[in-house]
């Protein structure tokens, strides 16, 4: 099955829609998680939003290999949400995995699993200041592009409103 890809700035309603088009599919409902909780502040928002998601899907946290545990679930899962690609981009760059992401990407094309991906778009604001900043945004940008290549629907969100571009 291939990728739905959902992006759009911050506070855009991404992970909200994500859900909603999760729910579209079988019961067997899995969010995977790629934030890691490394503070305080960050504990406490990965505890609400499992708080926010209730019962209905199954928390997964994998900040690198995506490409396994959605693997690990294929038995498992009528779809997986991956909230958020950026965030794993950031990952990737903190453990010098980079090389990895587009071969990730592509297996995750390729699960049994409906792969619902929530991204941010973080090329239209300014050029950020710092080499590493616009590293990210160049590798985040070329995860984005992939990712809608391989996606069978993509999604923007603006305002809360999902817009189909694919």
């Amino acid at each position: 099955m291939s990728i739905i890809l959902i992006g759009g700035g911050v506070r855009s309603g991404k992970s909200r829609y994500a859900l909603e088009v999760a729910r579209r599919f079988g019961p067997r409902r899995f969010f995977l998680a790629t934030a890691e909780p490394l503070d305080a502040e960050m504990s406490e928002r990965i505890q609400r939003h499992k708080q926010e998601r209730g019962s209905e899907f199954t928390t997964v946290e994998e900040p690198l290999n995506l490409d396994r545990a959605v693997d690990a679930l294929q038995d498992r899962a009528d779809c997986v949400v991956i909230d958020c690609l950026t965030l794993w981009v950031s990952n990737a760059m903190h453990h010098q995995r980079e090389s990895s992401l587009e071969p990730i990407l592509r297996r995750l094309a390729q699960s049994p699993a409906a792969c619902i991906a929530v991204t941010n778009e973080v090329g239209c604001g300014i050029v950020p200041e710092n080499a590493m900043a616009r590293r990210f945004r160049d590798i985040a940008g070329s995860v984005n592009q992939l990712a809608g290549a391989l996606a069978g629907e993509a999604y923007w969100m603006a305002f809360g409103i999902p817009v189909r571009l694919k």
